[in-house]
């Protein structure tokens, strides 16, 4: 649905929720505010009891709302104690459909509180928004689940479960081993990950597809030793200079990769709005001057194009260099796929380049370290289309959908082992909210209209699957 600015007309049932989301909204304030006070950084050790303390914190707050939540300790693949998840349930029928709920408990650490305008560990409000670590990732999706089930009250028309992470920002290392030994836990008609973002702060998005990440590290050798820059230098390039003519090599003059075997794909569902260049801009921070790369609408650019980033490059650092020929460089490349694209077929393809390019003969290896597959909506679900109205009568305007360049790598894995479930990626972030960032913040009027349109939606799935 293209946004045109106009209001959405208000139901009874809206009307309803909207009074009960008001009454809930002390109790959402303050979860949020001790949520943030308690340094969720799971970057400070996933099994220590800080994680387990935030782990339970949020169980309790779910059991004020009637979820049966508890908290579980995962197992990593190779055996050892993993993260502090939380499941539970809140069964109201046997014969309601089932929802998902996914959050995580989890939050990213303050590399220098400097930087920050207000404490980033005491929820602070300013004008419409709050600001705190992890007010918005993920406590802004933990806050709208918690309100959405409590608005309903004993009104909810389907059983709810929910699954909170709490090693999202670690990577999701033991998901894969908690959902084998938890499946009947995951089992459901919907599931709703709540941790993604929305257009605006007032104008609300359906995540329509995420992309894949792959990595690996490179190592670019010419020689057995280094040498002396002003006797070899000429005839021998520094391995350096060879990484670099590598990595050129895989763009184009325009700055699109141009790999063969990585491939691009239309925006999922289509086009609602391309993003607005000077804002890009702004919110980015480019230096003056420079050119975006790539071609097309920059929404396809950011969303359904493949990147490539190189994210560690290992090289003698400027202060005490001296006039010697680098015998070797190792660089580490991140791959982001388009959304319906392996991602191990992508680093195959990756690494089949870099392994037939070696600039001048020089020796490359590459070490394949990690890849998760994209994932792309259903833009013509029944349940999209429930979800889409639900955003428009809790925002008061009509979503623009819009796909993420970011991966959340456990969805398409979800959707793998439970093909029949339709997902739903929302969120409470928008352009502003500098998530992972300092000063993270939230909107209070887009997490009250968040919530509304998460209780809508459930509501609405109970009357959906009763209709039919």
């Amino acid at each position: 649905m293209a946004h045109n600015g106009k209001t959405v007309g208000s139901s009874a049932l809206e009307k309803k929720i909207s009074r009960a989301v008001n009454d809930q909204w002390d109790a959402v304030m303050d979860m949020l505010a001790r949520k943030v006070a308690l340094k969720s950084v799971s970057a400070h050790g996933i099994t220590a009891p800080h994680m387990k303390r935030s782990a339970q914190f949020v169980a309790d707050q779910m059991k004020q709302v009637g979820v049966n939540a508890h908290v579980v300790q995962a197992v990593n693949p190779d055996g050892t104690p993993g993260a502090f998840e939380v499941i539970g349930e809140k069964h109201v029928s046997d014969s309601a459909p089932t929802v998902l709920l996914y959050a995580h408990h989890d939050v990213q650490p303050v590399d220098d509180p400097s930087a920050w305008n207000t404490d980033p560990w005491k929820l602070t409000v300013k004008g419409d928004r709050a600001y705190g670590r992890g007010s918005v990732d993920d406590g802004g999706g933990l806050a709208i689940h918690r309100g959405a089930i409590g608005a309903l009250g004993d009104d909810l028309p389907v059983n709810v479960k929910i699954f909170l992470e709490g090693e999202e920002e670690m990577g999701s290392e033991s998901f894969i081993p908690f959902l084998t030994a938890h499946r009947s836990d995951f089992q459901a008609d919907t599931i709703i990950v709540c941790d993604s973002g929305n257009w605006k702060p007032t104008v609300p998005s359906l995540t329509t597809s995420l992309r894949g990440e792959a990595e690996c590290d490179v190592t670019v050798t010419v020689l057995k030793h280094s040498i002396h820059s002003g006797q070899y230098g000429g005839p021998i390039l520094d391995a350096n200079t060879l990484a670099a003519m590598l990595i050129s090599s895989m763009y184009d003059e325009k700055g699109t990769v141009t790999i063969p075997g990585i491939v691009s794909q239309p925006v999922v569902g289509g086009l609602d709005q391309d993003f607005d260049e000077q804002q890009l801009r702004h919110d980015t921070s480019v230096v003056d001057g420079y050119q975006f790369a790539g071609t097309g609408s920059l929404a396809s650019r950011l969303w359904v194009k493949p990147s490539l980033a190189v994210i560690g490059f290992d090289a003698h650092p400027v202060d005490g260099s001296f006039n010697v020929l680098a015998d070797s460089a190792r660089f580490r490349l991140s791959l982001r796929t388009a959304p319906r694209q392996d991602a191990h077929e992508a680093l195959k393809a990756l690494t089949k380049f870099i392994e037939s390019h070696r600039p001048f003969g020089a020796h490359v290896s590459v070490t394949p370290l990690d890849a998760g597959t994209g994932w792309a909506m259903d833009p013509s679900s029944d349940v999209t289309k429930v979800a889409e109205r639900s955003l428009a009568d809790g925002y008061g305007v009509q979503p623009v959908n819009q796909g993420q360049g970011g991966s959340i790598p456990f969805i398409p894995e979800l959707q793998k082992l439970f093909p029949q479930a339709k997902v739903l990626v929302t969120g409470p972030e928008d352009p502003i909210s500098a998530a992972h960032s300092p000063n993270e913040s939230i909107s209070l009027p887009g997490l009250k209209s968040a919530i509304t349109a998460e209780a809508l939606l459930l509501a609405r799935l109970g009357e959906h699957v009763s209709a039919h």
